[in-house]
């Protein structure tokens, strides 16, 4: 669907521009439009790189296991279906810490991960089981403490003070985690009582 509503604001674009006689503005705007994307993936990609690492070294030197551990009462109460030394729960908190720090794209192959070890340990193989719901609520709306991917935009676009958003992030982000969690349970308590 939001394919056809990118190609139908394209077309119009240049519908636009073809009446008003401006035709090639589309094309500067197109051949500006990916010199700005190239310049900022390029940026972009020394701050992944150097989180991915930290995060790398975290695991290699067993931080994460350490992690597990302290946060092992939480994670059982959020995931009580997932066994405590189980894969899944490695993947999942590497996948949450990498969104804690704001990698969003460092995230995203934990989560896969995350998700096939919990289909591993789902019974119904058809439909998501409750720990992989939950889940992807948490991973949805996780808290982020250091944006790290909008503060290197806001810095590389000039910005005077660009980790001036850190409060409100994690004030918004911790709402939202909030109201996944919330969700998640009263869905989960809504749906087990319907059937």
């Amino acid at each position: 669907m939001v394919n056809y509503v990118w190609l139908g604001m394209i077309v119009f674009g240049i519908i636009v521009a073809g009446f008003n006689g401006q035709i090639e503005v589309v094309t500067k705007a197109a051949l500006d439009g990916a010199q700005v994307a190239v310049k900022t993936s390029l940026s972009l990609i020394a701050i992944i790189t150097f989180w991915l690492g930290i995060m790398k070294l975290a695991e290699a030197a067993g931080l994460v296991r350490a992690l597990a551990y302290l946060v092992r009462p939480v994670t059982h109460f959020l995931f009580p279906s997932v066994p405590k030394d189980h894969p899944a729960m490695g993947a999942i908190i590497m996948n949450l810490s990498a969104n804690i720090l704001g990698l969003g794209n460092a995230a995203t192959p934990m989560g896969l991960i995350a998700m096939q070890e919990l289909q591993k340990l789902n019974k119904n193989k058809d439909t998501a089981s409750e720990a992989m719901c939950t889940f992807l609520a948490l991973n949805t709306g996780c808290i982020t403490l250091i944006p790290t991917t909008v503060i290197g935009i806001r810095l590389l676009y000039g910005s005077q003070d660009p980790t001036e958003i850190v409060g409100t992030t994690i004030f918004a982000t911790c709402c939202g985690m909030l109201v996944a969690i919330l969700a998640d349970r009263v869905l989960r308590g809504m749906y087990r009582n319907r059937w």
